[in-house]
Protein backbone atom coordinates (compact mmCIF):
# COMPACT_ATOMS: atom_id res chain seq x y z
CA UNK A 1 0.00 0.00 0.00
CA UNK A 2 1.29 3.44 -0.95
CA UNK A 3 0.09 6.46 1.01
CA UNK A 4 0.82 10.02 -0.05
CA UNK A 5 0.46 12.78 2.56
CA UNK A 6 0.23 16.34 1.27
CA UNK A 7 1.43 18.80 3.92
CA UNK A 8 3.42 18.36 7.09
CA UNK A 9 3.31 20.06 10.51
CA UNK A 10 0.58 18.97 12.98
CA UNK A 11 -1.67 17.18 10.51
CA UNK A 12 0.62 15.56 7.96
CA UNK A 13 3.61 14.83 10.20
CA UNK A 14 1.41 13.25 12.88
CA UNK A 15 -0.33 11.09 10.30
CA UNK A 16 2.96 9.88 8.82
CA UNK A 17 4.45 8.99 12.20
CA UNK A 18 1.29 7.24 13.42
CA UNK A 19 0.84 5.27 10.21
CA UNK A 20 4.42 4.03 10.32
CA UNK A 21 3.93 2.80 13.88
CA UNK A 22 0.83 0.89 12.79
CA UNK A 23 2.13 -0.45 9.48
CA UNK A 24 5.82 -1.18 8.95
CA UNK A 25 5.28 -2.26 5.35
CA UNK A 26 3.36 0.71 3.94
CA UNK A 27 5.14 2.99 1.47
CA UNK A 28 4.70 6.52 2.82
CA UNK A 29 5.50 9.70 0.88
CA UNK A 30 5.03 13.05 2.64
CA UNK A 31 5.47 16.31 0.72
CA UNK A 32 5.69 19.81 2.16
CA UNK A 33 5.94 22.92 -0.02
CA UNK A 34 7.74 24.92 2.69
CA UNK A 35 11.27 24.44 4.04
CA UNK A 36 10.19 22.90 7.37
CA UNK A 37 8.14 19.75 7.74
CA UNK A 38 7.55 19.83 11.50
CA UNK A 39 7.76 22.88 13.75
CA UNK A 40 6.03 24.58 16.68
CA UNK A 41 3.78 27.25 15.18
CA UNK A 42 2.49 28.11 18.64
CA UNK A 43 5.99 29.26 19.56
CA UNK A 44 6.32 31.82 16.75
CA UNK A 45 5.07 34.87 18.73
CA UNK A 46 7.37 33.88 21.58
CA UNK A 47 10.30 33.62 19.20
CA UNK A 48 9.55 37.18 18.13
CA UNK A 49 9.51 38.16 21.82
CA UNK A 50 12.84 36.40 22.51
CA UNK A 51 11.21 34.03 24.98
CA UNK A 52 12.36 31.36 22.53
CA UNK A 53 15.74 32.75 21.51
CA UNK A 54 16.82 30.34 18.79
CA UNK A 55 14.87 29.44 15.68
CA UNK A 56 16.19 25.89 15.95
CA UNK A 57 14.19 25.46 19.17
CA UNK A 58 11.00 25.75 17.09
CA UNK A 59 11.94 22.83 14.88
CA UNK A 60 10.69 19.41 15.95
CA UNK A 61 11.70 17.07 13.12
CA UNK A 62 13.32 17.34 9.70
CA UNK A 63 13.48 15.32 6.49
CA UNK A 64 16.43 13.26 7.67
CA UNK A 65 14.70 12.25 10.89
CA UNK A 66 11.62 11.06 9.02
CA UNK A 67 13.73 9.07 6.60
CA UNK A 68 16.02 7.55 9.23
CA UNK A 69 13.58 6.82 12.08
CA UNK A 70 10.29 6.36 10.28
CA UNK A 71 11.32 5.20 6.78
CA UNK A 72 9.13 7.97 5.35
CA UNK A 73 10.05 9.50 2.02
CA UNK A 74 9.84 13.11 3.16
CA UNK A 75 10.32 15.93 0.66
CA UNK A 76 10.35 19.60 1.58
CA UNK A 77 10.19 22.25 -1.11
CA UNK A 78 7.79 19.94 -2.93
CA UNK A 79 4.30 21.16 -3.80
CA UNK A 80 1.28 19.10 -4.86
CA UNK A 81 -0.23 20.90 -7.84
CA UNK A 82 -2.85 18.45 -9.06
CA UNK A 83 -4.81 15.31 -8.19
CA UNK A 84 -6.37 12.77 -10.54
CA UNK A 85 -8.82 10.68 -8.50
CA UNK A 86 -9.60 8.54 -11.53
CA UNK A 87 -5.96 7.56 -12.06
CA UNK A 88 -5.15 7.83 -8.34
CA UNK A 89 -2.13 10.02 -9.01
CA UNK A 90 -0.74 13.27 -7.61
CA UNK A 91 1.29 15.79 -9.57
CA UNK A 92 4.27 17.16 -7.63
CA UNK A 93 6.37 20.22 -8.43
CA UNK A 94 9.86 20.88 -7.13
CA UNK A 95 9.63 24.45 -5.82
CA UNK A 96 13.32 25.18 -6.51
CA UNK A 97 13.64 23.73 -10.02
CA UNK A 98 10.06 23.71 -11.28
CA UNK A 99 10.34 20.04 -12.30
CA UNK A 100 7.01 18.20 -12.27
CA UNK A 101 6.58 14.50 -11.51
CA UNK A 102 3.62 12.17 -11.03
CA UNK A 103 3.22 9.77 -8.11
CA UNK A 104 0.55 7.05 -7.79
CA UNK A 105 -1.24 6.40 -4.51
CA UNK A 106 -3.55 3.88 -2.90
CA UNK A 107 -4.61 6.29 -0.16
CA UNK A 108 -4.18 10.06 -0.12
CA UNK A 109 -4.19 12.34 2.94
CA UNK A 110 -4.67 16.08 2.43
CA UNK A 111 -3.24 18.34 5.12
CA UNK A 112 -2.87 21.62 3.20
CA UNK A 113 -3.61 23.87 6.16
CA UNK A 114 -5.15 27.31 5.87
CA UNK A 115 -4.02 30.60 4.38
CA UNK A 116 -3.77 33.80 6.39
CA UNK A 117 -6.45 36.36 5.61
CA UNK A 118 -4.90 39.34 3.80
CA UNK A 119 -7.58 41.69 2.45
CA UNK A 120 -6.76 43.94 -0.55
CA UNK A 121 -6.46 47.15 1.47
CA UNK A 122 -4.59 50.27 0.30
CA UNK A 123 -0.93 50.03 1.33
CA UNK A 124 -1.18 46.51 2.72
CA UNK A 125 2.04 45.48 0.94
CA UNK A 126 4.14 48.30 2.38
CA UNK A 127 7.36 47.36 4.23
CA UNK A 128 6.80 46.82 7.93
CA UNK A 129 3.47 45.00 7.62
CA UNK A 130 3.70 41.33 8.56
CA UNK A 131 1.68 38.19 9.18
CA UNK A 132 2.63 35.35 11.52
CA UNK A 133 2.22 31.97 9.88
CA UNK A 134 5.36 29.95 9.03
CA UNK A 135 8.80 30.18 10.61
CA UNK A 136 10.20 32.64 8.00
CA UNK A 137 7.51 35.16 9.03
CA UNK A 138 8.85 35.26 12.58
CA UNK A 139 12.39 35.55 11.24
CA UNK A 140 11.45 38.57 9.10
CA UNK A 141 9.70 40.30 12.02
CA UNK A 142 12.73 39.81 14.27
CA UNK A 143 15.04 41.20 11.59
CA UNK A 144 12.75 44.21 11.08
CA UNK A 145 12.67 44.95 14.81
CA UNK A 146 16.44 44.72 15.10
CA UNK A 147 17.01 46.84 11.99
CA UNK A 148 14.20 49.33 12.60
CA UNK A 149 13.00 52.07 10.29
CA UNK A 150 15.49 54.43 8.63
CA UNK A 151 14.96 56.87 11.53
CA UNK A 152 15.67 54.25 14.17
CA UNK A 153 18.57 52.76 12.21
CA UNK A 154 20.30 56.15 12.04
CA UNK A 155 20.48 56.64 15.80
CA UNK A 156 24.04 55.27 15.97
CA UNK A 157 25.19 58.48 14.21
CA UNK A 158 24.47 60.46 17.34
CA UNK A 159 26.08 60.50 20.76
CA UNK A 160 25.12 61.03 24.35
CA UNK A 161 21.47 60.86 25.35
CA UNK A 162 20.43 61.00 21.69
CA UNK A 163 21.53 57.39 21.30
CA UNK A 164 18.60 56.28 23.45
CA UNK A 165 16.32 54.41 21.09
CA UNK A 166 12.88 56.09 20.87
CA UNK A 167 9.82 54.13 21.89
CA UNK A 168 8.73 51.89 19.02
CA UNK A 169 5.07 51.69 18.10
CA UNK A 170 3.23 48.60 16.90
CA UNK A 171 -0.34 48.04 15.76
CA UNK A 172 -1.80 44.54 15.87
CA UNK A 173 -4.84 44.17 13.62
CA UNK A 174 -7.00 41.43 15.09
CA UNK A 175 -7.76 40.55 18.70
CA UNK A 176 -7.73 36.76 18.44
CA UNK A 177 -5.21 34.29 19.85
CA UNK A 178 -2.29 35.16 17.58
CA UNK A 179 -3.01 38.87 17.81
CA UNK A 180 -2.93 38.91 21.60
CA UNK A 181 0.13 36.70 21.83
CA UNK A 182 1.92 39.00 19.39
CA UNK A 183 0.82 42.00 21.48
CA UNK A 184 2.22 40.32 24.59
CA UNK A 185 5.58 39.69 22.96
CA UNK A 186 5.86 43.10 21.31
CA UNK A 187 5.34 44.68 24.73
CA UNK A 188 8.16 42.44 25.92
CA UNK A 189 10.32 43.86 23.11
CA UNK A 190 9.62 47.40 24.27
CA UNK A 191 6.88 48.42 21.83
CA UNK A 192 3.96 50.70 22.58
CA UNK A 193 1.21 48.38 21.31
CA UNK A 194 -2.30 49.06 20.01
CA UNK A 195 -4.69 46.18 19.27
CA UNK A 196 -7.45 46.91 16.76
CA UNK A 197 -10.50 44.60 16.73
CA UNK A 198 -13.54 45.03 14.49
CA UNK A 199 -15.85 43.15 16.88
CA UNK A 200 -17.07 44.61 20.15
CA UNK A 201 -14.49 42.64 22.19
CA UNK A 202 -11.22 40.75 21.85
CA UNK A 203 -11.27 36.94 21.88
CA UNK A 204 -14.76 36.73 20.42
CA UNK A 205 -15.29 33.06 21.41
CA UNK A 206 -15.54 34.29 25.01
CA UNK A 207 -18.65 35.75 26.57
CA UNK A 208 -18.52 39.54 26.53
CA UNK A 209 -17.96 39.78 30.28
CA UNK A 210 -14.84 37.64 30.01
CA UNK A 211 -13.71 39.59 26.97
CA UNK A 212 -13.82 42.76 29.04
CA UNK A 213 -11.67 41.13 31.70
CA UNK A 214 -9.09 40.26 29.05
CA UNK A 215 -9.15 43.85 27.76
CA UNK A 216 -8.65 45.19 31.29
CA UNK A 217 -5.74 42.81 31.78
CA UNK A 218 -4.14 43.98 28.54
CA UNK A 219 -4.56 47.58 29.68
CA UNK A 220 -2.74 46.84 32.91
CA UNK A 221 0.24 45.85 30.78
CA UNK A 222 0.12 49.00 28.68
CA UNK A 223 -1.67 47.63 25.62
CA UNK A 224 -4.18 50.01 24.02
CA UNK A 225 -7.28 48.07 22.97
CA UNK A 226 -9.59 49.52 20.31
CA UNK A 227 -12.80 47.62 19.55
CA UNK A 228 -15.71 48.23 17.17
CA UNK A 229 -13.37 49.56 14.50
CA UNK A 230 -11.71 47.99 11.47
CA UNK A 231 -8.65 48.75 9.40
CA UNK A 232 -9.17 50.81 6.23
CA UNK A 233 -5.65 51.18 4.85
CA UNK A 234 -1.99 52.10 5.38
CA UNK A 235 0.32 54.91 4.31
CA UNK A 236 4.08 55.32 4.57
CA UNK A 237 5.72 58.47 5.98
CA UNK A 238 9.02 60.01 4.87
CA UNK A 239 10.88 58.37 7.75
CA UNK A 240 9.55 54.94 6.63
CA UNK A 241 7.12 54.71 9.55
CA UNK A 242 3.52 53.72 8.86
CA UNK A 243 0.15 55.28 9.49
CA UNK A 244 -2.87 52.99 9.76
CA UNK A 245 -6.28 54.52 9.10
CA UNK A 246 -9.44 52.88 10.39
CA UNK A 247 -13.01 52.74 9.20
CA UNK A 248 -14.00 55.30 11.82
CA UNK A 249 -11.48 57.79 10.44
CA UNK A 250 -8.93 57.45 13.24
CA UNK A 251 -5.22 57.20 12.43
CA UNK A 252 -2.55 55.28 14.35
CA UNK A 253 1.20 55.73 13.74
CA UNK A 254 3.31 52.58 13.77
CA UNK A 255 6.83 51.34 13.13
CA UNK A 256 5.48 47.79 12.80
CA UNK A 257 2.08 46.33 11.88
CA UNK A 258 0.99 42.74 12.53
CA UNK A 259 -1.97 41.39 10.57
CA UNK A 260 -3.71 38.74 12.68
CA UNK A 261 -7.02 38.53 10.83
CA UNK A 262 -7.39 34.76 10.97
CA UNK A 263 -7.13 32.02 8.35
CA UNK A 264 -9.20 30.43 5.59
CA UNK A 265 -9.07 26.73 4.63
CA UNK A 266 -6.82 25.92 1.68
CA UNK A 267 -9.14 23.82 -0.49
CA UNK A 268 -7.46 24.30 -3.88
CA UNK A 269 -6.38 20.68 -4.29
CA UNK A 270 -9.65 19.32 -2.95
CA UNK A 271 -11.63 21.34 -5.48
CA UNK A 272 -9.35 20.13 -8.28
CA UNK A 273 -10.17 16.58 -7.24
CA UNK A 274 -13.91 17.23 -7.16
CA UNK A 275 -14.10 16.67 -3.40
CA UNK A 276 -17.09 18.10 -1.55
CA UNK A 277 -16.55 21.49 0.09
CA UNK A 278 -18.78 22.29 3.05
CA UNK A 279 -20.89 25.31 3.92
CA UNK A 280 -18.12 26.78 6.09
CA UNK A 281 -15.66 26.66 3.21
CA UNK A 282 -13.66 23.67 4.45
CA UNK A 283 -13.19 20.14 3.11
CA UNK A 284 -16.17 18.07 4.25
CA UNK A 285 -15.10 14.90 6.08
CA UNK A 286 -16.90 12.20 8.06
CA UNK A 287 -16.01 10.97 11.54
CA UNK A 288 -13.26 8.78 10.02
CA UNK A 289 -11.70 11.80 8.27
CA UNK A 290 -12.75 10.50 4.85
CA UNK A 291 -13.73 13.00 2.21
CA UNK A 292 -16.45 12.42 -0.38
CA UNK A 293 -13.85 10.24 -2.15
CA UNK A 294 -13.34 7.11 -0.01
CA UNK A 295 -9.63 6.86 -0.90
CA UNK A 296 -8.87 10.47 0.04
CA UNK A 297 -8.67 11.67 3.65
CA UNK A 298 -8.27 15.21 4.96
CA UNK A 299 -7.14 16.59 8.33
CA UNK A 300 -6.28 19.87 10.04
CA UNK A 301 -7.14 23.48 9.33
CA UNK A 302 -8.65 22.74 5.93
CA UNK A 303 -11.47 20.44 7.11
CA UNK A 304 -14.98 20.82 8.47
CA UNK A 305 -16.05 18.54 11.31
CA UNK A 306 -19.21 18.12 13.35
CA UNK A 307 -19.28 20.10 16.58
CA UNK A 308 -19.49 17.65 19.47
CA UNK A 309 -22.10 19.73 21.34
CA UNK A 310 -24.23 21.35 18.63
CA UNK A 311 -23.81 18.83 15.82
CA UNK A 312 -23.22 21.71 13.40
CA UNK A 313 -20.39 21.81 10.88
CA UNK A 314 -17.46 23.84 12.17
CA UNK A 315 -13.90 24.90 11.37
CA UNK A 316 -11.35 24.32 14.13
CA UNK A 317 -7.91 25.64 13.14
CA UNK A 318 -6.01 24.34 16.16
CA UNK A 319 -3.11 21.95 16.68
CA UNK A 320 -4.75 19.55 19.12
CA UNK A 321 -7.68 18.67 16.84
CA UNK A 322 -5.34 18.44 13.83
CA UNK A 323 -3.12 15.99 15.68
CA UNK A 324 -6.06 13.81 16.71
CA UNK A 325 -7.59 13.93 13.24
CA UNK A 326 -4.26 12.84 11.75
CA UNK A 327 -4.00 9.88 14.11
CA UNK A 328 -7.56 8.84 13.28
CA UNK A 329 -6.89 9.01 9.54
CA UNK A 330 -3.79 6.86 10.04
CA UNK A 331 -5.78 4.38 12.15
CA UNK A 332 -8.48 4.03 9.50
CA UNK A 333 -5.94 3.63 6.68
CA UNK A 334 -4.25 0.91 8.74
CA UNK A 335 -7.56 -0.89 9.20
CA UNK A 336 -8.55 0.27 12.67
CA UNK A 337 -12.03 1.51 13.59
CA UNK A 338 -11.41 5.04 14.89
CA UNK A 339 -13.61 8.11 14.82
CA UNK A 340 -13.23 11.78 15.68
CA UNK A 341 -15.24 13.68 18.27
CA UNK A 342 -14.23 17.27 18.95
CA UNK A 343 -14.55 18.58 22.53
CA UNK A 344 -16.28 21.88 23.02
CA UNK A 345 -13.23 23.73 24.37
CA UNK A 346 -10.03 22.07 23.12
CA UNK A 347 -7.68 24.99 23.69
CA UNK A 348 -6.45 27.49 26.22
CA UNK A 349 -4.14 30.45 25.76
CA UNK A 350 -2.32 32.91 27.97
CA UNK A 351 -5.77 34.34 28.67
CA UNK A 352 -7.35 30.91 29.34
CA UNK A 353 -9.74 31.24 26.41
CA UNK A 354 -11.80 28.44 24.86
CA UNK A 355 -11.38 27.58 21.20
CA UNK A 356 -13.13 29.39 18.39
CA UNK A 357 -15.67 27.56 16.28
CA UNK A 358 -17.81 28.55 13.33
CA UNK A 359 -17.25 30.56 10.19
CA UNK A 360 -14.98 33.24 11.63
CA UNK A 361 -11.28 32.82 10.76
CA UNK A 362 -9.27 31.35 13.62
CA UNK A 363 -5.62 31.04 14.51
CA UNK A 364 -3.02 28.35 14.20
CA UNK A 365 -0.88 26.36 15.72
CA UNK A 366 1.86 24.01 16.93
CA UNK A 367 3.28 20.96 15.24
CA UNK A 368 3.08 17.23 15.77
CA UNK A 369 5.54 15.58 18.09
CA UNK A 370 7.04 12.90 15.95
CA UNK A 371 10.62 12.71 17.14
CA UNK A 372 11.35 9.42 18.94
CA UNK A 373 13.91 11.07 21.22
CA UNK A 374 13.10 12.96 24.40
CA UNK A 375 13.49 16.46 23.05
CA UNK A 376 12.28 19.46 25.02
CA UNK A 377 11.20 22.61 23.29
CA UNK A 378 11.61 25.99 24.94
CA UNK A 379 8.12 26.87 23.75
CA UNK A 380 5.54 27.53 26.42
CA UNK A 381 3.69 24.52 25.02
CA UNK A 382 6.19 21.68 25.02
CA UNK A 383 5.55 18.90 22.48
CA UNK A 384 5.78 15.38 23.85
CA UNK A 385 6.08 12.20 21.80
CA UNK A 386 2.82 11.35 20.05
CA UNK A 387 0.97 14.46 21.17
CA UNK A 388 0.59 18.10 20.29
CA UNK A 389 -0.51 20.88 22.58
CA UNK A 390 -1.60 24.36 21.92
CA UNK A 391 -2.78 26.30 18.89
CA UNK A 392 -1.29 29.23 14.98
CA UNK A 393 -0.38 28.10 12.46
CA UNK A 394 -0.44 23.68 11.75
CA UNK A 395 -2.07 21.87 9.00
Amino acid sequence: MKVIIVGGVAGGASCAARLRRLDEQAEILMVERGPFVSYANCGLPYHVGNVIEHESDLLVANEELFRRHFAVDCRTGCEAIGISPQDKTVQLRNVATGDVSTEPYDKLVLSPGAASVRPPLPGIDLPGIFQVRPVPDAREIREWIERGTSFLAGMEKYSGFQTVRPAMRAVVVGGGFIGLEMAENLVRRGFDVTVLEMADQVLTPLDREYGRLVEDFLGLHGVHVVVNDGVAGFEQAEDDSLTMSTQSGTSYPADLVILALGVRPDTTLAQMAGIEIGERGGIRVDEHMRTSNPDIFAVGDAVEVRDFVTGEWSLIALAGPANRQARIAADVIAGRDSSFREPRAPRSSSCSAPASRGPAPTRRRSTASVTPTTRRSTSTRTPTPGTTRGPSRSR
